[in-house]
């Protein structure tokens, strides 16, 4: 799988809600590949981006399963951990605002309010439940991937659609709106 795969807006696929996955077999295996490969591939195509995470359903997959970089402050670190059917158990704290890109929507930014921490289960590729408590930008990544489980894109959260940015060549922001973009 490369870039070209990703599913992006306007397609309708972005808007399912994804299925429970009943069965870890080949197929999921597959699936967190091509995963893992498109996240990537759109990666090395941004000079100014990091691929933090990715939903099945960005590949046009619709299974709840996402995949989260293992170390999100090390972009050469390029291993991601696999979460099949997760779920936020608890939020903690109130919501902040702070500016969430996607892989789906290209280049464009708002700032959108998550819960500062979450608790987080689900399975991994062994089959085995995991727990996490998520805090700060992982937080916000679990927040931002599950609702793609749910068929909801970061946009319909951003507080002021009227605010959002574009992610010039540069590296720079300049201000948007969406019919500009």
């Amino acid at each position: 799988m490369i870039e070209k795969d990703l599913v992006s807006l306007p397609d309708k696929r972005l808007k399912q809600k994804s299925k429970k996955v009943n069965i870890i077999d080949y197929s999921i295996h597959q699936l967190v590949k091509d995963m893992t490969e498109a996240t990537l591939d759109w990666e090395d195509h941004r000079e100014h981006e990091s691929a933090a995470a990715l939903a099945a359903i960005q590949i046009g997959q619709p299974y709840r399963v996402v995949i989260v970089r293992s170390k999100m402050d090390d972009k050469k670190n390029r291993n991601f951990d696999v979460f099949i059917n997760p779920e936020i158990t608890k939020y903690e704290g109130e919501p902040e605002e702070d500016l969430e890109g996607c892989l789906s929507v290209q280049s464009i930014y708002g700032n959108v309010a998550r819960y500062p921490v979450v608790k987080v289960k689900a399975l991994n590729l062994d089959g085995k439940e995991v727990k996490v408590t998520a805090k700060g930008f992982l937080a916000r990544v679990f927040q931002h991937e599950l609702d793609h489980l749910d068929g909801k894109v970061f946009l319909e959260r951003v507080a002021d659609r009227e605010k959002l940015f574009e992610l010039q060549p540069s590296g720079k922001f300049k201000p948007t709106t969406l019919a500009d973009a």
